[in-house]
């Protein structure tokens, strides 16, 4: 999938560890982890908004897509 989860690069820039944003979000650390690793098959709106709210930021600067590789022929 294209899609890829910058949240680690968002929690240096805010100075925030995981812990701290899975607390002021409301999800367990376990599935900001998934999130944070890209293993995250979907996100919740109300989950992106709160994670954009804790960390002042857009969904864009957590999430961006890039066009899969073409596979050789």
């Amino acid at each position: 999938m294209g899609i890829i989860i910058d949240l680690d690069v968002m929690l240096a820039r805010r100075k925030t560890s995981s812990k701290e944003l899975a607390a002021a979000v409301g999800i367990t650390p376990q599935n900001l982890s998934i999130l944070k690793t890209g293993k995250a098959k979907a996100i919740r709106f109300t989950t992106l908004d709160a994670i954009c709210k804790a960390l002042d930021c857009q969904p864009g600067d957590i999430l961006r897509y890039t066009a899969d590789e073409e596979s050789p022929e």
